[in-house]
């Protein structure tokens, strides 16, 4: 059969329209791991470390509260209920989500999760989990949330944020990054008098890069006063004292238990306590 010019005209243009039809209505998943994102989908660690900072500029407390979760994984009602409990509270400053975010570090998982936790009347930072690198996710987080490894200073307190998701990347990538450590240890600039280590997977799990445990914990110890250190991963609540130096690990449930931690810090000091909702 023969198609005369205008045939061939009118298709193309159907085509076209139905196209635009499509990407304007957003029906077209391009990649489950799509990273070309709107910009308020971009560094939003960043941001969050901005207005946590504008909080400490109002207060001459030195006092810290932060509420730490973790492994919000395909919990979505579970996270909303959390958001919900914790926007009650007005003695919060932030929330560390301890990692895995998501289940498969797909793009849409991140963005669901992220329109959940907008929310809080308080910001807050995520960690990278072992679930957030699965296929291309890592490059998802990078571009949602920024670096893996990150630090701010707050009333005087250092918060060092690790990947330590070492078996995830193959081992190819030196995890946890010395390097970052090192620099961290070497910053004239924030000024602090004790440390705060957070993380998502422990020591001597499986996914931690144990050939080095007791040296990460001695470049842990080099920071100014550590004080205790935070971890998701687990799923159950936890506290060790993995190398025996007196520096406690403590894990979080995960979200689906419908808990949360809160921590409460001062000059060499602190309180803990765990809340369900």
């Amino acid at each position: 059969m023969l198609y005369s010019k205008t045939h061939i005209r009118i298709g193309y243009a159907a085509i076209c329209l139905a196209a635009t039809f499509f990407i304007g209505c957003d029906m077209i998943e391009y990649h489950p791991y799509d990273v070309s994102l709107s910009q308020k989908y971009s560094n939003l660690n960043k941001k969050s470390i901005e207005r946590i900072a504008s909080l400490g500029q109002s207060s001459c407390d030195d006092t810290i509260r932060f509420a730490f979760i973790g492994d919000t994984q395909r919990s979505y009602d579970e996270t909303r209920d959390f958001v919900k409990e914790l926007n009650k509270r007005d003695d919060i400053d932030f929330v560390v989500h301890g990692g895995d975010i998501t289940d498969f570090g797909m793009t849409k998982e991140y963005l669901w999760m992220h329109d959940i936790l907008k929310t809080l009347k308080v910001p807050y930072v995520a960690i990278l989990g072992n679930h957030d690198i699965l296929g291309h996710g890592k490059e998802v987080y990078r571009s949602i949330y920024g670096d893996y490894n990150f630090s701010f200073v707050f009333k005087g307190t250092k918060f060092l944020f690790l990947n330590t998701c070492a078996l995830e990347f193959d081992y190819a990538t030196p995890i946890p990054d010395y390097e970052f450590l090192l620099k961290e240890q070497q910053r004239k600039d924030g000024v602090y008098d004790q440390t705060v280590v957070a993380m998502h997977v422990q020591p001597f799990d499986v996914q931690f890069n144990n050939n080095t445990a007791s040296y990460f914990e001695s470049q842990i110890l080099k920071f100014k006063n550590p004080l205790f250190c935070i971890h998701a991963h687990a799923h159950v609540l936890m506290s060790n004292d993995f190398f025996s130096d007196g520096l406690i690990y403590y894990g979080c449930d995960d979200i689906h238990d419908r808990s949360y931690m809160v921590f409460t810090v001062a000059k060499g000091f602190y309180t803990y306590k765990v809340v369900r909702f």
